[in-house]
């Protein structure tokens, strides 16, 4: 078996482009699809997938991390973000071919099934990332709460930390307790709340002022407390923080996990199966976590050929701890393509279906063609034009 074409479907979803990967083979019929969307980047990765693929034309796909090495290795320039994001995506079909070939789920591939369901959240606001990244406002944050409870989640997660520098004012740190006392008065004590700093404060004293005014909430974790690759500042934060650390969505590295997890500063590690390197990669620094005693909650609000990447990988992976996923991103979610993601009281069911198990429409997807992604940087301006992490 070899592998013939490898080819690139973008799909816009109104707030991303979604970069879909279709891996061809010489068996008649057999092909496989993953996803590379890498929000703001969708054309520099695809031309990142045109510049891979003689790497793998007459490859077995089924020598999935031969593959993989040969795309890091035999590129020359250490592929980054965009790069690494391509190579996730030829992965992922690689994995689907195998799967189809072998008549197997791909968790079966991964290690076998170690749990019967698996954990999952989102966003306030589902898919509209306004709501999601815009929503500062007490009020609106409460609703959008009781619209996702409504919808069967048991566990949501909100970015409502103001756009901040080096210091956390006192009047918007008390906006953030009231905001966090309103969302635990409104959803109970049985639901998760995870709070996305989004990489916000610049330093470590910034970061503590918001968790010291979450704390009584409760959440489960405070996510990117400090922009990625600050360890020091995260160490700091760790060692004064009353609730548990996330991190990881923008490390693309192995090696850029293995630091983070020596550094011991976080209970949750969150590699993106998109960017880190496909499913391969992303086993093997949940394997790195779980020798540390650090749990991992993949990132992931992409399309849907990554939510289903990321439920076999959950179901496969001892120290998984909870899922991120957009499913409410678009009304046509599951037009475009369809799978095996059932949510049933807040959890995704175990697929059994060979391979991923998707079946992608290609001419729904034709409907929905590449448009410039919404830009939220331009709200990221303190009041004296100090530029932010937004």
């Amino acid at each position: 078996m070899r592998i013939t074409a490898i080819q690139t479907r973008i799909v816009n979803a109104e707030m991303r482009n979604w970069v879909f990967v279709k891996v061809e083979t010489d068996e008649p019929g057999l092909f496989g699809w993953g996803e590379a969307t890498l929000e703001w980047k969708t054309k520099a990765v695809v031309g990142a997938i045109e510049d891979l693929a003689p790497l793998m034309i007459g490859r077995d796909p089924r020598d999935v991390e031969q593959a993989v090495r040969a795309m890091a290795k035999q590129s020359f320039w250490r592929l980054g973000a965009i790069g690494m994001s391509a190579v996730s995506g030829i992965e992922m079909a690689l994995w689907d071919i195998l799967g189809k070939h072998l008549g197997v789920p791909v968790w079966r591939l991964l290690g076998g099934k170690v749990r019967d369901k698996v954990r999952v959240y989102t966003h306030l606001g589902l898919g509209d990332m306004r709501a999601v990244y815009e929503t500062l406002d007490m009020a609106p944050l409460v609703e959008r709460a009781n619209e996702v409870i409504a919808k069967g989640y048991r566990a949501f997660k909100a970015v409502f930390i103001p756009y901040t520098h080096y210091h956390a004012p006192l009047p918007e740190a008390d906006k953030v307790a009231r905001m966090m006392e309103a969302l635990r008065h409104a959803v109970g004590p049985e639901v998760e709340v995870m709070v996305d700093f989004h990489g916000r404060p610049a330093s470590a004293a910034a970061a503590l002022s918001y968790i010291e005014a979450l704390a009584p909430g409760r959440p489960m974790f405070v996510e990117e407390p400090v922009p990625p690759g600050e360890t020091a500042a995260l160490q700091t934060v760790a060692a004064r923080s009353p609730v548990p650390l996330a991190t990881g969505e923008r490390l693309v590295d192995r090696r850029e996990f293995r630091d983070l997890l020596a550094a011991n500063a976080v209970a949750i590690i969150q590699p993106d199966i998109c960017h880190c390197g496909g499913l391969l990669e992303a086993k093997k620094i949940a394997a790195m976590a779980e020798a540390t005693s650090v749990g991992v909650a993949p990132h992931n609000p992409l399309g849907p050929i990554a939510g289903v990447a990321a439920l076999h990988f959950a179901v496969s992976t001892p120290n998984h701890v909870i899922q991120e996923e957009m499913v409410g991103a678009v009304p046509w979610y599951f037009e475009v393509v369809r799978g095996p993601i059932r949510m049933i009281d807040g959890f995704w069911q175990v697929p059994e279906v060979p391979g991923l198990g998707i079946e992608v429409d290609e001419e729904a997807c034709s409907r929905h063609p590449f448009a410039p992604e919404v830009i939220h940087t331009r709200n990221a301006v303190l009041d004296d034009g100090t530029i932010v992490d937004w």
